[in-house]
């Protein structure tokens, strides 16, 4: 993601760097040379066969935007409901580590006590462990959507033993929710938490649950093809034959205008194919990275950890990954 101070309107008017100007340099630089071939051709010659009326382009141009807002919108949409769907993910868990940490009362207590009564020592320890298996379980999810490895921040996070349990698992972090709610429903049994605590702490994992599968579905399900061939063809299309339409009309700014056009087609096009997907990690993806780090700082917090990771900041370049 990209995170960079505000600034005017005249510096936004030259901002370059992380903008998608990089990705389409090369199309924009071919319908320049190309403007300028239907422009010498015009200029040279009385009877220019080429030369194109600009009213079939403003029809199709109408239709070709409707279309790419549609695009769009249906790929920030997905780029919206990730976001939404990991901040469940942030508050999920807090809620989940502040239950660990001030609920279960020491084992053998009765119910009654239990759901009011907090034990320092053994509830730190528990709390500790739900920490460790809820930080594995946001990290797997992210290696997951990322397509990457979990190996060594698993092992890190919950020992050889269950990593090589959950490594072998096809949805892992499900898995690891599984061994959070073992611990939730071993308070239950050992009456350190009441009958209605402990429907409260299940809705929680069932809410981490759906969070984490809503976010598969989204990386699962991309925008129908159909869709991108037909708005990748026909951007190219309209953009190549541009200058033909214009070149009677507007002379010698056909270069200009043609390229203007087909930057705020072409950028709308690439900035969709960047959202659609946005787990991944191009330059307008969310930054899973961080908002890892922003969970396990709030969890390891709460049970009293000082030395926590750093706060993610952009980089050099305004990249916040």
């Amino acid at each position: 993601m990209i995170v960079r101070p505000k600034t005017g309107w005249f510096r936004m008017l030259f901002a370059w760097e992380n903008s998608v100007q990089n990705t389409i340099l090369a199309p924009l630089a071919i319908i320049f040379v190309l403007s300028l071939a239907a422009l010498w051709g015009y200029r040279s010659s009385d009877a220019f066969l080429f030369a194109l009326s600009p009213v079939p382009f403003s029809l199709i141009g109408v239709a070709l935007a409707i279309f790419a807002s549609f695009r769009n919108n249906a790929c920030y949409e997905r780029y919206w409901e990730g976001r939404k769907q990991w901040g469940t993910l942030t508050a999920t868990t807090r809620d989940l580590v502040r239950f660990a940490v001030t609920v279960p009362g020491p084992a053998g207590v009765p119910t009654a006590a239990a759901d009011t009564q907090a034990h320092a020592g053994g509830a730190t320890q528990d709390a500790r462990q739900v920490v460790a298996l809820l930080t594995a379980f946001v990290q797997v999810l992210k290696h997951q959507l990322r397509d990457s490895d979990p190996a060594e921040v698993l092992r890190t996070l919950v020992g050889e033993t269950q990593a090589r349990e959950i490594l072998g698992l096809a949805y892992r972090p499900y898995g690891l929710l599984a061994l959070v709610q073992r611990r939730i429903v071993a308070w239950h049994h050992e009456r350190r938490i009441g009958d209605v605590l402990l429907a409260a702490a299940l809705a929680h994992i069932d809410t981490l649950t759906q969070a984490a599968g809503a976010c598969e579905r989204i990386r699962t399900t991309p925008v129908p093809y159909p869709y991108e061939v037909l708005l990748h063809r026909t951007t190219y299309f309209y953009c190549v034959l541009l200058p033909l339409g214009l070149v009677e009309s507007v002379g010698w700014a056909t270069p200009i205008i043609a390229v203007f056009i087909s930057y705020a087609f072409l950028a709308l096009h690439t900035i969709a194919g960047e959202l659609e997907d946005p787990f991944g990690q191009d330059a307008n993806d969310l930054p899973l990275d961080a908002l890892a780090i922003h969970i396990e700082r709030s969890m390891r917090e709460a049970v009293g950890d000082t030395d926590l990771r750093p706060v993610p900041v952009p980089d050099a370049r305004y990249r916040l990954d």
